[in-house]
């Protein structure tokens, strides 16, 4: 399988998004296509990984919040289509994802279930943390999450200076 091209979603991959939401998270108050319309409206960071004939096979959202030196980054939210997962779609988007909080030197927040090990695993070699337990966060389910950070970064991922 070939790697993910990733950039920017697409308003058109928006109700496949919410396609794979009901896929992946069929017990846990799925995302609807007005919530990501939503998202893609307010201006929030929203990002799909495409295979070799552009089809969406993941996605990826995150919110930036503050002004510097105090900016919070929110990974909102983060989903691979089951055929794609464990190919390095996940690790891709997230790549990207902390590469726009780092413009900002952002500390990046995000919450997961606890009994998502595939997705503790990764943020964690991508330098996250627990940080915290959010009991019954997850609804209808009633399944917790763990609150995860990861810190902002020390100096601007770009060369010459400061974000661009």
């Amino acid at each position: 399988m070939s790697a993910p091209f990733v950039a920017k979603l697409r308003r058109s991959d928006l109700k496949r998004c919410a396609e794979l939401e009901q896929v992946l998270f069929p017990g846990d108050d799925p995302w609807s296509l007005e919530s990501f319309v939503a998202e893609i409206d307010r201006g929030h960071h929203y990002l799909g990984a495409y295979d070799a004939d552009e089809n969406l096979i993941g996605y990826a959202g995150l919110s930036l919040a503050g002004r510097p030196p105090e900016v919070d980054a929110e990974v909102h939210t983060m989903a691979v289509d089951p055929a794609h997962q464990g190919h390095g779609v996940g690790a891709a988007l997230l790549r990207r994802l902390l590469a726009r909080a780092d413009e900002h030197r952002a500390t990046t927040f995000l919450e997961v279930r606890t009994d998502n090990d595939p997705a503790i695993a990764l943020y964690r070699k991508h330098g996250f943390e627990i940080v915290g337990l959010r009991k019954r966060y997850y609804q209808p389910s009633g399944a917790d999450a763990h609150t995860m950070r990861r810190p902002a970064a020390e100096s601007p991922t770009a060369e010459g200076g400061g974000p661009s």
